[in-house]
Protein backbone atom coordinates (compact mmCIF):
# COMPACT_ATOMS: atom_id res chain seq x y z
CA UNK A 1 0.00 0.00 0.00
CA UNK A 2 1.24 3.05 -0.82
CA UNK A 3 1.47 6.03 1.67
CA UNK A 4 -0.43 9.24 1.04
CA UNK A 5 1.10 11.84 3.65
CA UNK A 6 2.92 14.26 2.16
CA UNK A 7 4.81 14.19 -1.30
CA UNK A 8 7.80 14.96 -1.73
CA UNK A 9 7.11 17.92 -4.08
CA UNK A 10 5.56 19.63 -1.29
CA UNK A 11 7.75 18.43 1.82
CA UNK A 12 10.96 19.37 -0.17
CA UNK A 13 9.62 23.05 0.38
CA UNK A 14 10.11 22.65 4.03
CA UNK A 15 13.96 21.87 4.75
CA UNK A 16 16.41 23.56 6.81
CA UNK A 17 18.53 26.54 6.52
CA UNK A 18 21.33 26.96 9.10
CA UNK A 19 21.09 30.14 10.64
CA UNK A 20 22.59 29.69 14.06
CA UNK A 21 22.65 33.18 14.94
CA UNK A 22 18.65 33.01 15.56
CA UNK A 23 18.91 30.45 18.04
CA UNK A 24 20.63 31.03 21.44
CA UNK A 25 22.49 29.10 23.91
CA UNK A 26 20.05 30.13 26.41
CA UNK A 27 16.91 29.93 24.77
CA UNK A 28 14.96 26.54 26.02
CA UNK A 29 13.31 24.34 23.63
CA UNK A 30 9.90 25.37 25.19
CA UNK A 31 10.08 28.86 24.32
CA UNK A 32 11.57 27.85 20.62
CA UNK A 33 9.00 25.26 19.95
CA UNK A 34 5.89 27.99 21.39
CA UNK A 35 5.72 29.57 17.84
CA UNK A 36 5.67 26.46 15.59
CA UNK A 37 2.45 25.06 16.87
CA UNK A 38 -1.66 26.05 15.78
CA UNK A 39 -4.41 24.85 18.10
CA UNK A 40 -5.25 21.04 17.88
CA UNK A 41 -8.56 22.04 17.52
CA UNK A 42 -7.86 23.65 14.69
CA UNK A 43 -5.69 22.15 12.08
CA UNK A 44 -5.01 22.96 8.51
CA UNK A 45 -8.39 22.44 6.32
CA UNK A 46 -10.39 22.64 9.46
CA UNK A 47 -12.67 25.45 11.18
CA UNK A 48 -14.66 25.90 7.75
CA UNK A 49 -16.77 28.87 8.58
CA UNK A 50 -19.03 27.90 6.41
CA UNK A 51 -20.21 24.59 7.42
CA UNK A 52 -22.53 25.55 9.62
CA UNK A 53 -26.13 24.19 10.00
CA UNK A 54 -27.77 23.82 6.33
CA UNK A 55 -30.82 26.37 6.26
CA UNK A 56 -34.08 25.26 5.97
CA UNK A 57 -35.08 24.06 2.52
CA UNK A 58 -37.57 26.77 2.24
CA UNK A 59 -35.16 29.48 3.27
CA UNK A 60 -32.98 32.38 0.94
CA UNK A 61 -30.00 30.88 1.77
CA UNK A 62 -30.58 27.15 1.51
CA UNK A 63 -28.67 25.03 -1.37
CA UNK A 64 -32.17 24.34 -3.23
CA UNK A 65 -33.67 27.75 -2.88
CA UNK A 66 -30.02 29.44 -3.63
CA UNK A 67 -29.76 28.09 -6.78
CA UNK A 68 -32.91 28.60 -8.24
CA UNK A 69 -32.01 31.93 -7.63
CA UNK A 70 -28.70 31.72 -9.07
CA UNK A 71 -30.33 30.07 -12.24
CA UNK A 72 -32.42 32.90 -12.58
CA UNK A 73 -29.88 35.93 -12.62
CA UNK A 74 -27.59 34.12 -14.98
CA UNK A 75 -30.59 33.93 -17.01
CA UNK A 76 -32.00 37.60 -16.77
CA UNK A 77 -28.50 38.52 -16.07
CA UNK A 78 -29.00 40.76 -13.12
CA UNK A 79 -26.24 40.28 -10.18
CA UNK A 80 -27.34 43.15 -7.58
CA UNK A 81 -30.44 41.65 -5.72
CA UNK A 82 -30.42 39.87 -2.23
CA UNK A 83 -28.87 37.61 -1.29
CA UNK A 84 -24.90 38.15 -2.34
CA UNK A 85 -23.56 35.84 -4.75
CA UNK A 86 -19.39 35.03 -4.14
CA UNK A 87 -18.02 32.51 -6.12
CA UNK A 88 -14.54 30.71 -5.89
CA UNK A 89 -12.98 29.77 -8.94
CA UNK A 90 -10.85 26.98 -9.86
CA UNK A 91 -8.68 25.98 -12.87
CA UNK A 92 -6.94 22.29 -12.60
CA UNK A 93 -7.60 21.89 -8.78
CA UNK A 94 -5.99 25.37 -8.12
CA UNK A 95 -7.64 27.54 -6.09
CA UNK A 96 -8.23 31.80 -7.12
CA UNK A 97 -6.27 33.29 -4.60
CA UNK A 98 -4.74 37.31 -4.23
CA UNK A 99 -1.96 38.17 -2.31
CA UNK A 100 -2.72 40.61 0.67
CA UNK A 101 0.39 42.35 1.92
CA UNK A 102 3.06 39.89 0.80
CA UNK A 103 3.06 37.75 3.99
CA UNK A 104 -0.41 36.74 3.51
CA UNK A 105 -3.35 35.60 0.86
CA UNK A 106 -6.73 35.62 0.54
CA UNK A 107 -9.23 33.23 -1.78
CA UNK A 108 -10.80 35.17 -4.68
CA UNK A 109 -13.92 35.55 -4.72
CA UNK A 110 -15.28 37.29 -7.31
CA UNK A 111 -19.64 38.15 -8.21
CA UNK A 112 -21.50 36.77 -10.95
CA UNK A 113 -20.44 40.10 -13.07
CA UNK A 114 -17.19 38.41 -13.22
CA UNK A 115 -18.10 35.47 -15.20
CA UNK A 116 -20.12 37.50 -17.65
CA UNK A 117 -19.12 36.35 -20.94
CA UNK A 118 -18.79 32.56 -20.09
CA UNK A 119 -21.09 29.73 -21.07
CA UNK A 120 -22.43 28.85 -17.76
CA UNK A 121 -25.07 26.87 -16.55
CA UNK A 122 -26.59 26.72 -13.00
CA UNK A 123 -25.71 23.25 -12.64
CA UNK A 124 -21.67 24.12 -13.17
CA UNK A 125 -21.75 26.16 -9.80
CA UNK A 126 -21.27 23.63 -6.33
CA UNK A 127 -22.78 25.13 -3.43
CA UNK A 128 -20.18 25.88 -0.18
CA UNK A 129 -22.27 27.96 2.23
CA UNK A 130 -24.06 30.90 3.34
CA UNK A 131 -24.13 33.22 6.05
CA UNK A 132 -27.47 35.39 6.74
CA UNK A 133 -25.95 37.86 8.57
CA UNK A 134 -23.54 38.57 5.49
CA UNK A 135 -26.72 38.28 2.95
CA UNK A 136 -24.21 35.48 1.02
CA UNK A 137 -24.26 32.46 -0.05
CA UNK A 138 -20.61 31.12 -1.67
CA UNK A 139 -20.40 28.90 -4.58
CA UNK A 140 -17.41 27.30 -6.49
CA UNK A 141 -16.98 26.33 -9.88
CA UNK A 142 -14.18 24.29 -11.67
CA UNK A 143 -13.01 26.86 -14.96
CA UNK A 144 -10.82 23.97 -15.75
CA UNK A 145 -12.39 24.35 -19.53
CA UNK A 146 -12.23 28.37 -19.98
CA UNK A 147 -8.99 29.27 -20.70
CA UNK A 148 -9.37 33.01 -21.55
CA UNK A 149 -10.83 33.54 -18.20
CA UNK A 150 -8.68 36.29 -17.14
CA UNK A 151 -8.15 36.65 -13.42
CA UNK A 152 -7.84 40.39 -13.10
CA UNK A 153 -10.58 42.58 -11.69
CA UNK A 154 -10.87 46.10 -10.21
CA UNK A 155 -6.92 46.26 -10.41
CA UNK A 156 -6.49 43.77 -8.12
CA UNK A 157 -4.31 40.51 -9.39
CA UNK A 158 -5.40 37.43 -8.90
CA UNK A 159 -3.29 33.94 -9.60
CA UNK A 160 -4.25 29.87 -9.75
CA UNK A 161 -2.52 28.52 -6.97
CA UNK A 162 -1.91 25.38 -6.15
CA UNK A 163 -3.91 24.35 -2.68
CA UNK A 164 0.03 22.95 -1.17
CA UNK A 165 1.70 26.01 -1.96
CA UNK A 166 -1.43 28.03 -0.08
CA UNK A 167 -1.19 25.55 3.19
CA UNK A 168 2.52 26.13 3.38
CA UNK A 169 2.13 30.02 2.71
CA UNK A 170 -0.43 30.05 5.23
CA UNK A 171 0.27 32.08 8.75
CA UNK A 172 -1.29 29.56 11.46
CA UNK A 173 -1.38 32.90 13.62
CA UNK A 174 -3.89 34.21 11.00
CA UNK A 175 -7.44 33.21 11.60
CA UNK A 176 -8.87 34.36 8.36
CA UNK A 177 -6.20 33.01 6.53
CA UNK A 178 -6.38 29.85 8.00
CA UNK A 179 -10.30 29.49 7.06
CA UNK A 180 -9.65 30.79 3.96
CA UNK A 181 -7.83 27.59 3.25
CA UNK A 182 -10.31 25.20 5.44
CA UNK A 183 -13.02 26.60 2.73
CA UNK A 184 -10.16 25.91 -0.31
CA UNK A 185 -9.15 22.87 1.02
CA UNK A 186 -13.53 22.09 0.84
CA UNK A 187 -14.43 23.58 -2.60
CA UNK A 188 -10.94 21.51 -3.82
CA UNK A 189 -12.78 18.29 -2.41
CA UNK A 190 -16.35 18.93 -3.69
CA UNK A 191 -15.01 19.63 -7.44
CA UNK A 192 -12.60 16.65 -7.53
CA UNK A 193 -15.54 14.79 -6.36
CA UNK A 194 -17.77 16.18 -9.24
CA UNK A 195 -14.89 15.07 -11.50
CA UNK A 196 -14.48 11.81 -10.94
CA UNK A 197 -18.20 10.75 -10.33
CA UNK A 198 -19.41 11.72 -13.63
CA UNK A 199 -20.88 8.29 -14.38
CA UNK A 200 -22.72 5.79 -11.84
CA UNK A 201 -20.86 3.09 -10.42
CA UNK A 202 -23.83 0.82 -10.79
CA UNK A 203 -25.23 0.96 -14.14
CA UNK A 204 -22.44 3.37 -15.62
CA UNK A 205 -25.01 6.02 -17.11
CA UNK A 206 -24.29 9.79 -16.58
CA UNK A 207 -24.91 11.12 -13.44
CA UNK A 208 -26.35 14.90 -12.46
CA UNK A 209 -25.86 17.12 -9.80
CA UNK A 210 -28.29 17.46 -7.23
CA UNK A 211 -29.04 19.88 -4.14
CA UNK A 212 -26.90 22.64 -5.45
CA UNK A 213 -23.96 19.76 -6.09
CA UNK A 214 -23.80 18.47 -2.74
CA UNK A 215 -24.84 15.41 -4.10
CA UNK A 216 -25.58 13.42 -7.45
CA UNK A 217 -28.20 11.21 -9.10
CA UNK A 218 -27.65 8.60 -11.72
CA UNK A 219 -29.90 9.70 -14.91
CA UNK A 220 -31.06 6.29 -15.14
CA UNK A 221 -34.65 6.31 -14.76
CA UNK A 222 -34.16 2.62 -13.58
CA UNK A 223 -31.41 3.41 -11.27
CA UNK A 224 -31.67 6.58 -10.28
CA UNK A 225 -28.84 5.77 -7.12
CA UNK A 226 -27.43 9.04 -5.03
CA UNK A 227 -24.18 9.23 -4.86
CA UNK A 228 -22.71 11.39 -2.22
CA UNK A 229 -18.91 12.43 -1.41
CA UNK A 230 -16.74 10.18 0.26
CA UNK A 231 -14.28 10.59 2.48
CA UNK A 232 -11.33 8.21 2.72
CA UNK A 233 -9.80 7.34 6.27
CA UNK A 234 -6.41 7.04 6.69
CA UNK A 235 -4.79 6.12 10.39
CA UNK A 236 -1.91 7.84 11.36
CA UNK A 237 0.01 7.33 14.27
CA UNK A 238 3.08 7.88 16.24
CA UNK A 239 5.00 4.58 17.79
CA UNK A 240 5.90 4.98 20.98
CA UNK A 241 8.82 3.05 23.09
CA UNK A 242 7.61 3.64 26.47
CA UNK A 243 10.29 1.94 28.30
CA UNK A 244 13.40 3.74 26.48
CA UNK A 245 11.26 7.39 25.73
CA UNK A 246 11.56 6.77 22.08
CA UNK A 247 9.23 7.13 18.88
CA UNK A 248 9.64 5.24 15.97
CA UNK A 249 9.33 7.34 12.49
CA UNK A 250 9.77 6.29 9.41
CA UNK A 251 10.60 7.61 5.96
CA UNK A 252 10.02 6.99 2.13
CA UNK A 253 12.09 7.15 -1.10
CA UNK A 254 10.20 9.95 -2.40
CA UNK A 255 10.86 12.20 1.06
CA UNK A 256 13.71 14.84 0.67
CA UNK A 257 16.65 13.77 2.72
CA UNK A 258 16.69 13.75 6.55
CA UNK A 259 12.96 14.24 6.68
CA UNK A 260 11.03 11.22 8.77
CA UNK A 261 7.32 11.30 9.34
CA UNK A 262 5.04 9.05 11.25
CA UNK A 263 3.39 5.37 9.87
CA UNK A 264 0.20 5.51 8.50
CA UNK A 265 -1.92 3.40 6.25
CA UNK A 266 -5.56 3.20 4.72
CA UNK A 267 -8.65 1.61 6.45
CA UNK A 268 -9.53 -2.44 5.82
CA UNK A 269 -13.09 -3.36 5.25
CA UNK A 270 -14.15 -4.94 8.19
CA UNK A 271 -11.90 -3.18 10.41
CA UNK A 272 -11.82 -0.85 13.24
CA UNK A 273 -9.37 2.48 13.40
CA UNK A 274 -7.19 0.98 16.25
CA UNK A 275 -6.54 -2.83 14.42
CA UNK A 276 -5.73 -0.99 11.62
CA UNK A 277 -3.08 1.09 13.53
CA UNK A 278 -1.83 -2.41 14.50
CA UNK A 279 -1.67 -4.03 11.25
CA UNK A 280 -0.27 -0.87 9.29
CA UNK A 281 2.17 -1.02 12.08
CA UNK A 282 2.87 -4.43 12.08
CA UNK A 283 3.13 -5.12 8.10
CA UNK A 284 5.33 -1.74 7.92
CA UNK A 285 7.86 -2.47 10.52
CA UNK A 286 7.63 -5.74 12.35
CA UNK A 287 6.62 -3.97 15.50
CA UNK A 288 3.30 -5.18 17.91
CA UNK A 289 1.39 -2.56 19.31
CA UNK A 290 -0.56 -2.93 22.08
CA UNK A 291 -2.95 0.41 23.61
CA UNK A 292 -3.83 3.05 21.01
CA UNK A 293 -5.27 6.02 22.16
CA UNK A 294 -6.54 8.42 19.81
CA UNK A 295 -5.26 12.28 19.60
CA UNK A 296 -7.06 14.44 16.76
CA UNK A 297 -7.96 14.38 12.82
CA UNK A 298 -7.55 16.70 10.01
CA UNK A 299 -9.11 16.72 6.59
CA UNK A 300 -6.69 16.17 3.83
CA UNK A 301 -7.81 17.64 0.45
CA UNK A 302 -4.63 17.78 -0.87
CA UNK A 303 -3.83 14.09 -2.19
CA UNK A 304 -4.39 12.44 -5.32
CA UNK A 305 -7.51 13.52 -7.48
CA UNK A 306 -8.58 9.74 -7.76
CA UNK A 307 -9.26 10.49 -3.16
CA UNK A 308 -10.45 14.13 -3.18
CA UNK A 309 -10.39 13.92 0.64
CA UNK A 310 -8.63 11.88 3.07
CA UNK A 311 -9.48 11.94 6.66
CA UNK A 312 -6.22 11.37 8.75
CA UNK A 313 -7.44 10.05 11.93
CA UNK A 314 -3.70 10.41 14.39
CA UNK A 315 -3.19 7.96 17.23
CA UNK A 316 -0.54 7.02 19.87
CA UNK A 317 0.41 3.81 19.26
CA UNK A 318 2.12 1.85 22.39
CA UNK A 319 5.09 -0.81 21.31
CA UNK A 320 4.80 -4.08 22.72
CA UNK A 321 7.99 -5.23 20.82
CA UNK A 322 11.14 -3.50 19.92
CA UNK A 323 13.00 -4.99 16.88
CA UNK A 324 12.57 -3.30 13.82
CA UNK A 325 11.69 -5.30 10.61
CA UNK A 326 11.24 -2.70 7.68
CA UNK A 327 8.52 -4.03 4.67
CA UNK A 328 11.04 -2.16 2.12
CA UNK A 329 8.36 -1.97 -0.16
CA UNK A 330 6.09 0.24 2.15
CA UNK A 331 9.12 2.35 3.69
CA UNK A 332 12.66 3.40 2.73
CA UNK A 333 13.41 3.06 6.46
CA UNK A 334 12.12 3.16 9.97
CA UNK A 335 14.16 3.67 12.97
CA UNK A 336 13.61 4.58 16.82
CA UNK A 337 14.75 8.10 17.52
CA UNK A 338 14.88 9.52 21.01
CA UNK A 339 12.48 12.45 22.34
CA UNK A 340 15.63 14.56 22.68
CA UNK A 341 16.71 14.18 19.22
CA UNK A 342 13.22 14.93 17.85
CA UNK A 343 13.14 18.27 19.94
CA UNK A 344 16.53 18.82 18.30
CA UNK A 345 14.89 18.16 14.76
CA UNK A 346 11.64 20.61 16.01
CA UNK A 347 13.97 23.25 17.19
CA UNK A 348 15.99 24.24 14.43
CA UNK A 349 13.29 23.41 11.76
CA UNK A 350 12.54 26.73 10.42
CA UNK A 351 8.93 26.95 9.61
CA UNK A 352 8.26 30.59 9.64
CA UNK A 353 10.73 30.73 6.90
CA UNK A 354 8.98 28.28 4.69
CA UNK A 355 6.03 30.04 5.28
CA UNK A 356 6.86 33.53 4.57
CA UNK A 357 9.11 32.56 0.97
CA UNK A 358 5.98 30.40 0.23
CA UNK A 359 3.67 33.82 0.91
CA UNK A 360 6.25 35.55 -1.01
CA UNK A 361 5.84 33.39 -4.20
CA UNK A 362 2.24 33.20 -4.33
CA UNK A 363 2.26 37.67 -4.38
CA UNK A 364 4.93 36.73 -7.06
CA UNK A 365 2.55 34.57 -9.38
CA UNK A 366 -0.40 37.46 -8.42
CA UNK A 367 2.06 39.68 -10.32
CA UNK A 368 2.40 37.59 -13.55
CA UNK A 369 5.59 35.58 -12.63
CA UNK A 370 6.07 33.74 -16.07
CA UNK A 371 4.39 30.46 -16.03
CA UNK A 372 7.71 28.94 -17.15
CA UNK A 373 9.58 30.30 -14.14
CA UNK A 374 10.33 27.90 -11.31
CA UNK A 375 10.64 29.04 -7.69
CA UNK A 376 10.71 25.54 -6.30
CA UNK A 377 14.12 26.66 -5.34
CA UNK A 378 13.15 29.05 -2.84
CA UNK A 379 12.04 27.12 -0.20
CA UNK A 380 15.50 24.84 0.02
CA UNK A 381 15.95 26.07 3.63
CA UNK A 382 18.96 24.01 4.42
CA UNK A 383 19.20 22.84 7.96
CA UNK A 384 23.27 22.01 6.73
CA UNK A 385 24.70 20.34 9.90
CA UNK A 386 21.89 21.87 13.18
CA UNK A 387 20.48 18.28 12.71
CA UNK A 388 20.16 15.11 11.31
CA UNK A 389 16.62 15.16 10.86
CA UNK A 390 13.08 17.13 10.31
CA UNK A 391 10.10 16.52 10.66
CA UNK A 392 6.51 18.07 8.70
CA UNK A 393 5.25 21.18 9.31
CA UNK A 394 2.46 22.53 11.57
CA UNK A 395 0.44 22.33 8.74
CA UNK A 396 -0.03 18.46 9.26
CA UNK A 397 -1.20 16.45 11.70
CA UNK A 398 2.08 14.29 11.72
CA UNK A 399 3.56 17.77 13.50
CA UNK A 400 1.39 17.94 15.82
CA UNK A 401 1.31 13.79 17.01
CA UNK A 402 5.08 14.27 17.03
CA UNK A 403 5.39 17.64 18.87
CA UNK A 404 2.89 16.74 21.44
CA UNK A 405 4.95 13.77 22.30
CA UNK A 406 8.70 15.62 22.86
CA UNK A 407 7.03 18.11 24.92
CA UNK A 408 4.19 17.01 26.45
CA UNK A 409 4.31 19.32 29.33
CA UNK A 410 3.80 22.12 26.99
CA UNK A 411 0.83 24.35 26.07
CA UNK A 412 2.43 25.61 22.80
CA UNK A 413 -1.26 26.26 21.18
CA UNK A 414 -2.24 29.33 19.61
CA UNK A 415 -5.23 30.40 19.93
CA UNK A 416 -8.70 28.90 18.27
CA UNK A 417 -8.94 30.93 14.64
CA UNK A 418 -12.29 33.11 14.58
CA UNK A 419 -15.78 31.66 12.88
CA UNK A 420 -16.62 34.74 11.45
CA UNK A 421 -16.99 34.62 7.41
CA UNK A 422 -17.33 38.88 7.75
CA UNK A 423 -13.48 39.08 5.58
CA UNK A 424 -14.41 36.75 3.17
Amino acid sequence: MVKLLQSSKFFSLISFHKNISQITTHLSFRSITTTMSINLNSHAFAGNPLRSKTPNKNDLFSPTTALETLKSRITDNTHHQSPNFKVLPFRNGKPLATSTDGDSWRLGWIGLAGLSGLELGGDSFVYLGSDAEQDAVYWTIDLSGESGFVPEFGGVRFSFVELRTLMVATDWLDSIAMENLSIAGHARALLEWHNISRFCGHCGEKTVPMEAGRRKQCSNESCKKRIYPRVDPVVIMLVIDRENDRALLSKQSRFVPRMWSCLAGFIEPGESLEEAVRRETWEETGIEVGEVVYHSSQPWPVGPNSMPCQLMVGFFAYAKSLEINVDKEELEDAQWHSREDVRKALTFAEYKKAQTTAAAKVEQMCKGVEKTHSLSTDFNVESGELTPMFVPGPFAIAHHLISSWAFPDQNCHSKQPSSSVSNL
